[in-house]
């Protein structure tokens, strides 16, 4: 009898720690605050800095479109190609040594620019060596799409596209999926490229100081992992009642074992 007690206890000191609580779950946590509290977020984010292998659109306009025609791209050669493949064929590749190449204006360096300064040094180069102050020139610069990658607990792993200016890590892993019960959440990683290399950073989710995090907002290029908890490892269930099935399997097994020996 003093077997089973003991092999009771064990079991359930098990089930305590095993099944995932509902604290590991929740997003943007912070009991110092009331539940309606409005949330004052500092933009912390540093501009985004080319990198090599990104496609830039540019567009010039100006008063006189057939002074500028050269420099914006005709258009994919193939009319049914997605975002991405038109990207690819109109857009500028930063090249191995940092440059694009443009009409006229041939290698320009752009590796480590944000596109904002694209800007500015584009309509000072056209204005010098091209076109006239009275063309009134108007040049735009993006990144064809923001591309990430999201791997680990996640419901869909995999490279994903988004057009729009700016996306946050929640909206990026809900184009994934979301995070599976079995993610950790305290500690998603994400790893992010920078001119002279990459560097991993790590972010907590379930605080709601997320939001004065410098990572955020996603980058071009990041990659978010999320490992997963422990509970997945010890293979004992992720709720109370999936553990308690497997205990109640176990004890079962332990006591009929016990039995028997006990009969022998």
């Amino acid at each position: 009898m003093k077997s089973l007690f003991f092999i009771a206890v064990c079991l359930l000191g098990l089930f305590s720690v095993s099944c995932i609580p509902n604290k590991e779950l929740v997003y943007l946590q912070n009991k110092a605050m009331a539940t309606d509290s409005l949330v004052v977020v500092s933009e912390k984010q540093a501009p985004y800095r080319v990198q090599i292998n990104d496609i830039l659109n540019i567009r010039v306009k100006a008063m006189d479109q057939r002074n500028i025609q050269m420099f914006n791209p005709t258009g994919a050669t193939d009319l049914n190609a997605t975002g991405d493949e038109r990207a690819f064929f109109d857009g500028f590749t930063v090249d191995l040594h940092g440059n694009i190449r443009i009409p006229i204006l041939g290698e320009v360096r752009v590796l480590g620019y944000t596109t904002d300064e694209i800007e500015t040094m584009l309509e000072t180069k056209l204005l010098e060596e091209e076109l006239k102050e009275t063309s009134n020139i108007f040049v735009t610069v993006k990144l064809t799409g923001l591309r990430f990658t999201v791997t680990g607990e996640v419901g869909s792993t995999g490279t994903q596209t988004l057009y729009q200016p700016r996306v946050n890590i929640f909206e990026a892993l809900a184009n994934a999926g979301d995070i599976l019960v079995t993610g950790d959440r305290k500690s998603v990683a994400v790893i992010r490229q920078y001119p002279n290399g990459q560097k991993i950073h790590h972010v907590n989710l379930l605080d709601v100081d997320v939001m004065n995090s410098p990572y955020y907002y996603i980058q071009m290029n990041d990659i978010i992992y999320v490992k997963p908890l422990k509970q997945k490892t010890w293979g004992t269930g992720v709720t109370g009642l999936q553990t308690f099935g497997t205990i109640m399997t176990v004890v079962s097994f332990v006591t009929t074992t016990i039995l028997l020996i006990d009969r022998l």
